[in-house]
């Protein structure tokens, strides 16, 4: 029995001897950097840094040592392949690096195949996909958040237009790439890309050569995104061209704020030549974790560079790494490898590829770093389901002469904000652009008003103007007969707003149009589109369609669609009195006047003498009285209390009345009246006669689309002559078309008036190509000549006619209808109503006291008769005013 217990207790020894013999004393990982640089040198520094602090206390990783392998690559990718190899040759559970992403996109396939981890900092490409690359993982935010950031901050400032300047490699050619869509979905783009060599080669003459082409260019909004030494080589050749003046912005990606971060202090004419600039670096939450780490920085690098946010996620990734291997420890798993047979089989070759081997726990590995949550230096670690860092963030700074400034953040979270974005967190994310905000910006040339962004250089090209070539209505625009000079209204309002803009604006006019019919503005807005013309400049109506494909400036001159009709004038005859009411307005007048009559004399008939008297006389006092309140001068007066008061409202009634007559009288007799079938829109819908419409005009359009006018009615007309001949014969019932030509043709066609008013409130602008700063510079200088008189200038020098239709009006217009007084009538016909029932009420309670009812029903039915003639003579007698108030009195006091 001893003897199977001691076997069985030495059994279990070795078998946990055994398993602690298989977990290796040192957990190897590489790291490959090229170390001259400055991410390099820090990243270095701090990856030795959290070596140490793992290894400092043993719990970490049971007893067991971190070992971080360096290797140079020095910016060569075959000595950075050749490094790869020879971790994977060593035992090596996952390798830090490499730190561009031209290499790791090579990397990553080994790192496929031999199952290691690739975790890299640096390598950011936004092509670097997990699912293409399932071991390769990015421990700081991708590079396609830098680029909504800029895109951001692009849009938060006004910018359209900017050029891209960056290096030809992996990394910057798709976060430029990035960059492109980010922008277009903000209406923004990317108008010029400058492509300097890969950072390693480039020259100062191939700098100078590209920004000598972006000087050429009208936008001044400038990305730079490359590394730091071809980035200071840019900054260096556009202080010597001038692009560091003002009117520049330059926005530069996180390299320069390394550059800002780790080298101290910066040479002067380094400094200078980045003075004003944008640039964007990793934000870190502060912690006392962080503020430790930044306190021994110095005694860890002995001031050989300064500490960037790099630093910081290279050293939290050593920490990633290390708690993931003690995850995958504790789990009961071993560090193990094993060869591969494709590579062993391998013949016909003197490559040692036997030697690389599988990392057989590099999948339960993987995943453990890509489940990391912990809180490092960087803050927050841990990856979201895109295998993604939550919460990426910026700083957004300003480089000024002393140094630099933090101006605000940027967050997926939050977007631009002056508050850190770490207090937003706990709160729902809202990007929206009323809540975007960033500090004052010094820019360069020292100024800290926004730049435009966008300037005609001096060298550049003429803008090409598209001006349609009419043949009517030529004080608009016109092309002098065989010469190239273009005058008119529009075109003057043009030359006036070019002049008032703050720079110059070369331009040339080109004709559009073969000169026998007004050209279509359609094809020549479409023009601009298609890049055959700059802009358009003429009387070109802003109408949806056209906005879809252009942009247009304010409108100089309000327009929109009226009816012009032949009208026919109504001379004044003996009975131009009755006009100013409408048939019913005079029968419901006139029926008031014998309404409110009787009611009057029914309520004054027992004690006013003035309304008593033979029947004759009483129906002529009815009618006296009533009409004679026309003129307040009633001979009669009412002593009842409710007599009054209807007399009262009657008497407001015809005041009004009165006003109205008088005022319609007065306009009908002295302006001249108009007549015609056709009373506006309305009613030329409802015909079925034919319509003229101008040619080139989108009046046609309009009333085939929107008032579903048959095509077969419209007739297009080419000039004011067919517009007054069409009409004369009666070839179109009316025309129809835009304010400003109509105001021209009616001046010399009195025969003519606008029938109704306008049916489209639309406006004339001139036409730039989506999203061109000029149509907002020439939109402000349009507002200035508006301001200032000018633009009523110009109106008064072309378009200054007296037309005939501002003296004439329509009779429709002057007859007062029952429609416009039907309240008055109901008031008054309720006060006489009301005042009835109340009279009646109280003579029936009067009579009732006067003549009780007998009790025998009999003799009550055969007294029907008797009592009706009784009650008709109570309500005819006279009763005496005194009588009835000292009746009422002694009635009153009795007990």
């Amino acid at each position: 029995m001893n003897l199977v217990l001691l076997l069985s207790i030495f059994i279990l020894f070795v078998g946990v001897f055994s398993k602690e013999a298989l977990k290796p004393d040192v957990v190897n990982v590489g790291a490959i950097f090229s170390f001259s640089t400055i991410n390099g040198k820090v990243a270095k520094i701090a990856m030795k840094a959290a070596e140490n602090d793992i290894n400092s206390d043993p719990s970490i990783l049971g007893g067991r040592r971190l070992s971080i392998a360096l290797h140079d690559s020095n910016f060569s990718s075959f000595l950075g392949i050749i490094g790869a190899l020879q971790f994977m040759e060593t035992d090596t559970v996952a390798i830090i690096g490499p730190q561009s992403s031209m290499l790791a996109h090579v990397l990553s396939h080994l790192a496929n195949e031999l199952h290691v981890p690739l975790l890299s900092f640096t390598a950011l490409d936004p092509s670097l996909s997990p699912l293409q690359f399932p071991f390769f993982v990015q421990t700081a935010p991708n590079d396609v958040f830098q680029m909504i950031a800029v895109a951001e901050m692009i849009s938060y400032f006004g910018w359209t237009d900017v050029i891209a300047v960056f290096s030809d490699d992996d990394q910057n050619r798709n976060g430029i790439v990035t960059l492109d869509d980010e922008l277009a979905e903000r209406r923004c783009r990317i108008s010029y890309k400058a492509v300097l060599p890969p950072d390693q080669t480039a020259t100062s003459s191939d700098v100078r050569r590209e920004l000598t082409k972006v000087r050429m260019m009208e936008s001044r909004v400038i990305v730079l995104h490359t590394f730091s030494k071809t980035g200071l080589l840019v900054f260096e050749v556009a202080k010597g061209l001038g692009m560091m003046g003002k009117g520049y912005v330059w926005i530069a990606s996180t390299w320069l704020s390394t550059v800002l971060d780790s080298t101290s202090p910066l040479k002067p004419e380094t400094a200078n030549s980045i003075r004003g600039a944008l640039t964007l670096r990793l934000h870190t939450p502060d912690s006392e974790r962080k503020r430790v780490f930044i306190s021994r920085w110095n005694q860890l690098s002995n001031g050989s560079v300064g500490l960037n946010s790099y630093g910081l996620y290279a050293y939290d990734t050593v920490w990633m790494i290390a708690r993931a291997v003690r995850s995958f420890l504790d789990l009961g798993a071993n560090i193990s490898f094993s060869n591969d047979a494709r590579l062993t089989d391998a013949g016909g070759t003197d490559l040692n590829l036997s030697a690389l081997s599988i990392f057989d726990g590099g999948k339960q590995l993987l995943n453990n770093i890509i489940e990391t949550n912990m809180t490092g230096l960087t803050g927050p670690v841990q990856f979201d389901q895109d295998r993604s860092l939550i919460n990426p963030s910026y700083d957004v700074i300003n480089v000024v002469k002393t140094g630099y400034q933090q101006i605000g953040f940027w967050s997926n979270h939050s977007g631009l904000s002056v508050v850190p974005p770490e207090t937003f967190y706990g709160k729902r994310p809202n990007r929206s652009s009323s809540n975007q905000h960033l500090d004052r910006v010094v820019w360069p040339g020292g100024g800290t008003t926004r730049p435009r962004g966008w300037v005609f250089p001096n060298n550049g090209r003429e803008l090409r103007i598209g001006v349609p070539n009419r043949v009517s209505f030529r004080e608009f625009v016109s092309i002098v007969n065989g010469t190239d000079k273009v005058q008119g209204y529009c075109i003057d309002v043009f030359l006036a707003a070019i002049k008032s803009m703050p720079y110059a604006v070369p331009y040339r006019f080109i004709p559009f149009g073969d000169g026998h019919k007004n050209p279509s503005y359609h094809e020549l807005v479409s023009k601009i589109e298609a890049g055959v013309f700059d802009g358009a400049v003429g009387d070109i109506a802003i109408v949806t369609d056209r906005t879809r494909i252009v942009d247009f400036t304010q409108p100089y001159i309000e327009s929109g669609l009226v009816v012009v009709a032949p009208v026919k004038r109504i001379r004044s005859s003996p009975w131009s009195f009755a006009r100013p009411f409408t048939p019913s307005m005079w029968a419901v007048t006139a029926a008031f006047f014998v309404i409110v009559g009787s009611v009057v004399w029914i309520l004054e008939h027992r004690i006013n003498d003035e309304f008593r008297g033979p029947p004759g006389q009483q129906i002529v006092t009815i009618l006296t009285f009533s009409f004679s309140t026309m003129f307040f001068a009633h001979r009669e007066n009412t002593v009842s209390t409710l007599g009054r008061l209807v007399l009262i409202i009657w008497l407001f009634v015809v005041l009004i009345i009165n006003s109205s007559y008088s005022a319609s009288l007065t306009s009908i007799l002295t302006v001249q009246q108009l007549s015609s079938p056709i009373n506006g829109i309305e009613s030329l819908t409802s015909i079925t006669e034919p319509i003229g419409f101008q040619v080139g005009s989108f009046a046609k359009n309009y009333l085939i689309n929107e008032l579903n006018i048959p095509r077969s009615r419209l007739i297009p007309l080419g000039s004011p002559e067919e517009y007054a001949e069409a009409l004369e014969k009666r070839t179109v019932a009316a025309i129809v078309d835009e304010r400003p030509y109509m105001d021209l043709f009616l001046s010399d066609h009195c025969e003519l008036s606008v029938r109704g008013q306008e049916f489209t409130k639309r406006g004339w602008g001139f036409a730039f190509p989506r999203d061109s700063p000029l149509a907002i510079d020439m939109s402000t200088a349009i507002l200035a000549l508006s301001e200032n008189g000018e633009l009523q200038k110009i109106h008064e020098k072309w378009l200054s006619r007296s037309a005939c239709s501002s003296e004439e009006s329509e009779d429709e217009s002057e007859e007062l209808d029952l429609k416009s007084f039907w309240g008055l009538f109901l008031i008054c016909g309720t006060a006489c109503i009301l005042a009835i029932l109340v009279y009646f009420l109280m003579i029936f309670r009067q009579f009732s006291r006067h003549c009780p009812e007998e009790p025998d029903s009999k003799s009550r039915d055969r007294s029907y008769s008797a009592r009706l003639r009784a009650c008709l003579s109570f309500v005819d007698k006279k009763v005496e005013r005194s009588q009835s108030n000292s009746k009422r009195k002694r009635e009153s006091m009795s007990p």
